[in-house]
């Protein structure tokens, strides 16, 4: 691990002012930050610590939603009553996520900012255009099962690693922050970025950005919903594929409609047509089929990861079925039903 200095921020401005310089990195739960540094993966020169700030509390939003504070841990948010009642789908999220432990110290802006799981991206001796741009992607080509079968480039084939942000994709949440030139609300959908020629680069986080909340709208989906996630254990394991679903069903025909895809792709895998093709229409098999291969579209393996294309598709059929229903997937109890 590098050398670095450490101040720890007493107000939200004055860690935007030490975010000034590029090679600070802000820490809260460094439940990933500081595996990055310790693999030399990330090298900050300077950690900026906000767990003093006033970012913990989740809270009424106008207009009938919440806001929940960047500190706000993924323990505290999936076991909130508020939240656990009007989104539910965001509480079966988080709690498939992670361990119990690493729950208690991981944030939501935390986990917001998590980097892929990679292997190449975790190991820097291997070329990776994520880590050290231009060296070349040693996925492509190399063991690639768990890389992406959407939304990737030639230069990087990895994948977002969050349980939280696909829910809250689904959701279509609004991440607000501060910065340099004030305060902006970014929605989840913008938030995160697909490689393209620049895959080094995560978010649309601007400089010196620093993550103050989450927004959610009002709840929409009472017990049509479901969080589905595929994994190679049941403990501890990032997802192969993970599906959020959330449905509004009236008089037996589906009015409202939210797909998002984890462990495809670069980032939350949302696509409006998909969710069009089944607005209007029953809640049935042949619908669901229809809105799988639409959200699909373009898939494509890299030969270990082939196998992903056919378990997405049978697991967003899966999935938005448990949420028809209204039966969604136990993240206690972890067999599919």
């Amino acid at each position: 691990m590098n050398r670095f200095s450490y101040v720890r921020a007493a107000s939200a401005a004055e860690a935007v002012r030490e975010l000034a310089d590029p090679a600070a990195r802000i820490i809260a739960g460094g439940t990933n930050l500081l595996d990055l540094m310790k693999y030399a993966v990330e090298k900050p020169t300077r950690l900026v610590d906000i767990t003093h700030l006033p970012l913990a509390t989740i809270e009424d939003a106008p207009g009938g939603g919440v806001r929940i504070g960047a500190l706000v841990t993924n323990a505290a948010l999936a076991y909130d009553d508020r939240i656990a009642r009007d989104y539910p789908l965001l509480s079966s999220a988080l709690l498939a996520g992670a361990s119990p432990q690493l729950r208690n110290a991981a944030t939501t802006g935390g986990n917001l900012l998590q980097r892929t799981r990679c292997y190449y991206f975790y190991d820097p001796a291997t070329p990776c255009n994520k880590r050290e741009p231009g060296s070349g992607c040693s996925a492509i080509g190399g063991l690639n099962r768990i890389h992406a079968i959407l939304g990737a480039s030639e230069n990087c084939i990895a994948t977002h690693p969050s349980d939280m942000c696909v829910a809250l994709a689904a959701l279509e949440a609004v991440i607000h922050v501060e910065g340099p030139d004030g305060a902006r609300a970014i929605p989840m959908a913008d938030f995160h970025r697909l490689p393209g020629d620049s895959p080094e680069i995560d978010t649309t986080l601007r400089q010196g950005e620093l993550i103050t909340s989450v927004e959610l709208p009002p709840p929409a989906f009472g017990q049509n919903h479901t969080y589905l996630k595929l994994r190679d254990r049941l403990s501890y394991a990032f997802a192969l594929v993970s599906v959020a679903v959330g449905l509004n069903i009236e008089g037996g025909t589906i009015k409202k409609a939210r797909m998002a895809l984890g462990g495809v792709a670069h980032k939350p895998w949302r696509k409006p047509e998909a969710e069009q093709a089944l607005e209007g229409q029953a809640p049935t098999l042949e619908n669901f089929g229809r809105a799988a291969e639409l959200l699909l579209q373009g898939a494509r393996g890299h030969g270990h990861n082939d196998f992903k294309i056919e378990l997405a598709r049978r697991a967003i059929g899966r999935a938005l079925s448990q949420a028809a229903e209204a039966r969604p997937q136990s993240q206690t109890d972890k067999r599919i039903r």
